[in-house]
């Protein structure tokens, strides 16, 4: 029952994508190098280092959609070093499928957790984070 919300949760991020859209300001381009999935992850930071506002524009599968979506979500706000947790912890979750503890809020991308056990999917649910690892390397 669990795994159908969850399911469900991925298919309306991938159908309904939050914050797909242009954004102006910095940006990276980034393809997934096992499939093809491509985006481009558009970001702006405040003068307080918090991601001020976050976007992409992409083709993919479900999966690597949904995760894009469920991201941008998880992030704005967030300063490098908040981002940098969430991004281990979904490391972490999709790798081997340990939940983080209770003081890193994952929220939606919980319903990814299931991916673990298709390794040949973990690059779909981590390209956004990886998207945005090699933005915050070149940048910050």
């Amino acid at each position: 029952m669990l795994q159908d919300l969850y399911r469900q949760l991925i298919m309306e991020h991938a159908k309904n994508r939050r914050n797909n859209r242009k954004l102006e300001g910095e940006h990276t381009h980034y393809k997934n190098p096992t499939c093809g999935d491509v985006m481009t992850l558009y970001w702006k930071m405040d003068e307080y280092g918090k991601i001020e506002d976050i976007s992409f524009i992409g083709e993919g599968c479900s999966i690597s959609m949904a995760s894009c979506s469920i991201m941008t979500e998880l992030v704005r706000g967030k300063t490098k070093k908040e981002v940098h947790e969430k991004r281990e912890a979904m490391e972490k979750l999709i790798r081997s499928g340990e939940r983080p503890d209770d003081s890193i809020d994952l929220g939606d991308a919980l319903s990814l957790e299931g991916v673990h056990k298709l390794r040949a999917r973990h690059n779909c649910a981590l390209m956004p984070w990886q998207a945005l690892d090699k933005a915050f390397s070149k940048r910050y």
